[in-house]
């Protein structure tokens, strides 16, 4: 076990839940970012990502953003929230339930303010409604805002790395959930836009 400034920063494996490759992919990420993790502003910007991905409240204060500029927008704002209520019962109360997979950390690195999880671990709620609502949003504004919505995704997921509250295969599990949602939404999304 390896500790920094007091912090345990070795990474609990995922009990093997998906095999020994898995788990030294998790290891292996975890040790790329504790570099990372030492410089101050790296910490904000992750830590704020982590606390503004809880509940999707970024995805929702995105589309109460744009639902200002116009009643489409408006619509596809209420419309996101919706989408976004109903993915996140599929995540937390349906494939969480599944996986039960333990977490890095139990209430993740001292180091960081993250709010505790109840949820077991895989895959990673944040990264799935990240990618989920990237890929609505990028739906209904064309792909030139792709590289906006989705870099957003990947910083919101990344934090939850970032702040061990989950393995990286959590955070890729997610994002992967978070595209197939998205792209089976997306004919529904398609018609407001």
């Amino acid at each position: 076990m390896t500790t920094t400034g007091g912090a345990d920063t070795s990474a609990t494996p995922g009990t093997g839940a998906f095999g020994p490759g898995i788990d030294r992919l998790d290891l292996r990420a975890d040790a790329a970012l504790e570099p990372l993790r030492a410089n101050p502003s790296a910490a904000k910007v992750f830590t704020a990502a982590s606390q503004l991905g809880d509940f999707s409240l970024l995805w929702h204060l995105v589309g109460a953003a744009r639902g200002v500029t116009s009643g489409k927008r408006a619509t596809q704002a209420l419309a996101l929230s919706a989408l976004l209520g109903a993915e996140s019962l599929i995540v937390n109360q349906g494939l969480k339930r599944v996986f039960k997979r333990e977490r890095p950390t139990t209430s993740g690195d001292e180091r960081f303010d993250v709010r505790t999880p109840s949820t077991s671990s895989f895959p990673s709620g944040h990264a799935s409604s990240a990618v989920f609502a990237a890929t609505v949003l990028t739906t209904w504004d064309g792909k030139k805002s792709a590289p906006l919505w989705f870099g957003l995704a990947a910083v919101v997921g990344t934090s939850r790395a970032f702040v061990r509250i989950h393995h990286a295969s959590d955070v890729i599990g997610g994002a992967a959930v978070g595209l197939g949602l998205g792209l089976l939404v997306r004919p529904i999304v398609k018609r407001l836009r």
